[in-house]
């Protein structure tokens, strides 16, 4: 059991589409027109059929993403209860070049990006200094942006990432300061790590949240 759930939840996004159209043609112009986008993810038309959007439709949906798409096509009166009670979207489109950039935007948006970081500061280790709590002072001559309290920060050694955490204080000769910009000399104190070495490299980030899905089937019909 909890090897299928592993897989669930690690499992690629997919999108998959019921398509309606009103003719035999529109049905093979849009898969076409589909099957030439580059997708970020996995996309597919489930079910393909002509005629306005019905009951047995919403049912389809259910087993995919959610996702109806009608191209030239409306949709059978009073279904608006039954979309929105099956919790499905319906998207109605007279203009192909709008539904193949609605149906690439909802893919791309379902996709999760990895947790990424915006650099803030870089600068060079060149001296060291004895610290408490075995943890050592770095003295940093700081070439880009700053360090600034409270910032995450790296150590990077000639292999690569060797310590990581947060600026806690920061000393500009006597002096406690907030900050440190470029051009500036400043010692950062470093708990619980002494491999720190000169010429090693300090950088501050900041982390960015991770992009979540941010489609979701919102049992509605929507005319464009």
């Amino acid at each position: 059991m909890d090897g299928r759930r592993e897989s669930a939840q690690t499992a690629k996004p997919k999108l998959e589409i019921v398509l309606k159209c009103d003719s035999v043609g529109s049905v093979e112009a849009v898969t076409t027109a589909i099957s030439k986008i580059s997708f970020p993810i996995e996309t597919a038309v489930i079910h393909s059929g002509l005629g306005s959007v019905s009951k047995s439709d919403v049912m389809l949906a259910q087993t995919g993403s959610g996702l109806i798409v009608g191209f030239q096509v409306d949709i059978q009166r009073e279904m608006e209860r039954t979309v929105r009670e099956h919790n499905v979207e319906v998207r109605l489109y007279k203009v192909i070049y709008d539904l193949t950039d609605d149906i690439k935007a909802v893919a791309e948006s379902m996709l999760p990006s990895a947790p990424g970081e915006e650099i803030i500061g870089s600068a060079k280790v060149i001296a060291l200094f004895k610290g408490s709590r075995k943890g050592i002072i770095a003295g940093c001559e700081v070439s880009e942006g700053h360090l600034a309290l409270g910032q995450h920060f790296r150590v990077i050694s000639a292999a690569g990432p060797v310590y990581a955490g947060v600026i806690e204080s920061i000393h500009i000769g006597e002096k406690t300061v907030q900050k440190a910009v470029s051009g500036q000399k400043a010692g950062i104190a470093i708990k619980g790590f002494n491999q720190v070495r000169t010429g090693d490299l300090v950088e501050s980030f900041r982390p960015l949240s991770r992009r979540v899905q941010t489609w979701r089937p919102s049992g509605k019909i929507i005319r464009k």
